[in-house]
């Protein structure tokens, strides 16, 4: 499993890949769970980040808008970014959701292939009928995604667990694998999880609040508490 840290603020970097980050993610909590970065913050994310380290960019809970979030994306891209997490809010159904990923994904393609797609599905989309957990990864598939996440649009509390039990996650992550798809898990995500986390496997496990020093919008990534997340998911996938 890689640890995906999510910063806000560019002094957040160094204490991130301190602790061992594998994936350095930024994006912008007053804006909604996935809310987007302005470009120059990602330059400059990408720019203090060590080479070997990924970045990763949050492009909004993006409305259905195809040919807005294809730009958003292109944006993301052509700021560095290594990952690019689309939201998958507005879209109402599995129909809906490949049209909107499909144009991020052929917009990604065609001006930076190297950057990766992830798909993000919400754990709990019925409350606001977004598309369900359960299809995002064969979506994913055929919008040609690199991956998918689940995370929360709620930030009220709960956490991932709350909104779907371990064997709706271990299916989402057999699905994921079996569609040659990068699977990852994120949504208010606590040290208390890590052993859970390591028993799904899933092959990225994303946090903000679980490393924070405060809360999410204006804490600050502490490199200690990222260390102690990073030692405890190993210790219980064995290794």
């Amino acid at each position: 499993m890689r640890l995906l840290v999510s910063v806000v603020r560019e002094e957040e970097v160094a204490a991130a890949v301190a602790g061992g980050a594998d994936i350095v993610d930024v994006k912008n909590p007053a804006e909604g769970g996935l809310g987007a970065a302005e470009p120059g913050r990602v330059g400059r994310v990408r720019a203090l980040t060590p080479a070997a380290v990924p970045v990763s960019a949050a492009i909004g809970d993006a409305p259905m808008l195809p040919g807005t979030m294809a730009l958003a994306a292109l944006g993301a891209a052509t700021c560095g970014a290594d990952y690019v997490k689309v939201g998958l809010y507005g879209p109402r159904d599995a129909v809906e959701a490949e049209a909107l990923l499909g144009a991020v994904c052929r917009a990604v393609a065609l001006h930076s292939p190297r950057t990766r797609v992830m798909a993000a599905g919400y754990a709990d989309a019925r409350a606001f009928g977004a598309v369900a957990p359960g299809d995002v990864p064969a979506v994913a598939a055929r919008a040609g995604a690199h991956g998918c996440m689940l995370d929360t649009l709620a930030k009220d509390g709960r956490c991932l667990f709350d909104f779907l039990d371990t064997p709706s996650l271990a299916a989402f992550v057999g699905q994921c694998r079996d569609k040659g798809l990068t699977s990852a898990l994120a949504g208010s995500l606590r040290l208390c999880h890590a052993p859970l986390l390591a028993r799904l496997r899933p092959d990225i496990v994303g946090v903000r609040s679980a490393v924070c020093q405060g809360d999410r919008t204006n804490g600050l990534v502490s490199a200690p508490a990222v260390a102690r997340l990073r030692a405890a998911l190993a210790a219980g996938a064995g290794g």
